[in-house]
């Protein structure tokens, strides 16, 4: 079975989910990948990933991704935050990062973390760890 990775990112956070996908896009493209709308679309038309993409996060794709999450259907969460801008729904975007301390889902919140669980996976489908 792939492991099942959730795309998240706000809008000032989006180019840099593109590159970060570009840096990946071997180890992504060995993953089932679902994101929200937006970000789904601008990974598609980046590095042709296949991306099931779920509603706009401020639309429901939030809680669509988190429903998933608490299903045992995805198993890594990138959600690049941006921390210095309002959501309107934040508390969609807490909702789903409680979901995943709950589920004891790995999530990364920013470019630091997200490089790191990426690598671990990367070095783990390659068969070194």
């Amino acid at each position: 079975m792939k492991i099942r990775i959730a795309l998240i990112a706000h809008d000032r956070k989006k180019d840099q989910m593109v590159e970060l996908a570009g840096r990946y896009v071997d180890t992504l493209r060995q993953c089932d990948l679902v994101a929200t709308g937006t970000t789904g679309q601008l990974l598609i038309d980046a590095w042709q990933l296949s991306v099931e993409r779920k509603l706009s996060g401020p639309h429901g794709g939030d809680l669509q991704i988190g429903a998933e999450l608490a299903e045992g259907k995805v198993q890594m969460v990138v959600f690049l935050r941006d921390p210095m801008t309002p959501q309107p729904h934040e508390p969609d975007i807490n909702a789903l990062v409680r979901a995943c301390d709950v589920h004891n889902v790995a999530c990364a919140t920013n470019l630091a973390t997200a490089s790191m669980m990426l690598d671990r996976l990367k070095l783990d489908l390659e068969g070194i760890v």
